[in-house]
């Protein structure tokens, strides 16, 4: 099978919300921006700089724990196929590829992702690595576009990296609750929580001493600009990175260095920065054991085992859909 038939690759309107969210977000008291805009070509590669920086304890943990684990994950699901939420370029989860493969039961990837470029270059990457896999990709909004997961037989879904701490605790619910209807009886689910921990090795994670998440950060307005024809000096912010303990939460933000006014010519919007005042760029949030089981439940979904690192610093929930089980829609 060639790369061309082996690779198939489906497209969602992912920007055609851009506007719609540039225009609400700096509207609000405290202005706002959602980090999935942060993921353009440049922002995925400097995120994967981010995963290898040493204040950025998340990835090491969670790969030393699907390091140890991924071979009983995938026997105790019995997956054949891996639905990748938030892939990148599947770095997260190499692991559970190879003890799919090792276990010869790996027969499709789905790799979901909002930058086009990562999806396509995993999917070529991955059907050389591993002759006789399918890869289907999907160009999409997690939180959006679920529907569009193609059907499959005893999937394994993975959303890593701590993103769904990335979401507001009424989203989380929200996109668990369609997850989990997505989910068949025999589909399985792993997902990666960062945890609650001492507030200077949080804050240091995401205040790194190269200052690449400071140009991460920044990146957001460069996808403005570009999307929308703005003019946001990206250099002209300052990035702040803080924990949150009343909101158990890291928040990310840009502060303007000076009065400004950003033209987005795309929207006919002129937005007026007064000096030091800020946009929150991302949330992180930070879990307990208890809260992962609660919320997960909440959605229909049963936690199975929850795997650690050696220092307790990031947990993998492996999870499965509880029976009987109605979503909001059906009752």
């Amino acid at each position: 099978m060639s790369v061309a038939e082996a690779v198939r690759i489906d497209h969602c309107d992912v920007l055609d919300t851009l506007g719609a969210d540039v225009r609400a977000g700096l509207a609000r008291p405290l202005k706002e921006l959602p980090p999935k805009y942060f993921y353009d070509e440049r922002g995925s590669e400097l995120f994967d700089r981010i995963t290898t920086l040493p204040e950025y304890y998340p990835s090491r943990c969670e790969r030393a724990i699907l390091n140890r684990h991924a071979p009983d994950i995938v026997a105790d699901s019995r997956a054949e196929e891996l639905v990748e939420l938030g892939s990148g370029t599947a770095s997260k989860t190499r692991a559970l590829l190879y003890a799919m493969a090792g276990a010869g039961s790996l027969r499709r990837y789905v790799p979901f992702d909002v930058d086009e470029s990562v999806v396509k270059a995993c999917a070529v990457e991955l059907v050389e690595l591993y002759p006789g896999l399918e890869v289907h990709g999907v160009v999409g909004d997690f939180g959006r576009d679920l529907a569009h997961v193609p059907d499959g037989r005893r999937r394994l879904f993975a959303f890593l990296g701590g993103t769904i701490g990335n979401l507001y605790p009424e989203e989380r619910a929200r996109f668990l609750r369609r997850l989990r209807t997505a989910m068949a009886p025999e589909d399985r689910l792993v997902i990666g929580t960062d945890l609650v921990k001492d507030r200077a090795m949080l804050e240091a994670a995401y205040n790194d001493s190269e200052g690449v998440t400071a140009e991460f950060n920044r990146n957001v307005l460069r996808v403005v600009n570009e999307g929308l024809g703005a003019d946001f000096d990206p250099e002209s912010f300052e990035h702040v990175a803080f924990f949150d303990e009343a909101n158990s939460w890291i928040e990310m933000r840009l502060r303007a260095n000076g009065a400004q006014l950003v033209h987005i010519d795309g929207m006919n919007l002129d937005v007026r920065f007064a000096d030091g005042e800020e946009i929150r760029t991302e949330i992180s949030a930070k879990f307990t054991r208890d809260a992962v089981r609660a919320e997960l439940g909440q959605a229909g979904l049963r936690l199975d085992d929850f795997l650690t690192d050696d220092g307790g610093l990031f947990g993998l929930a492996v999870a499965s859909p509880a029976e009987p089980f109605r979503s909001r829609a059906q009752s």
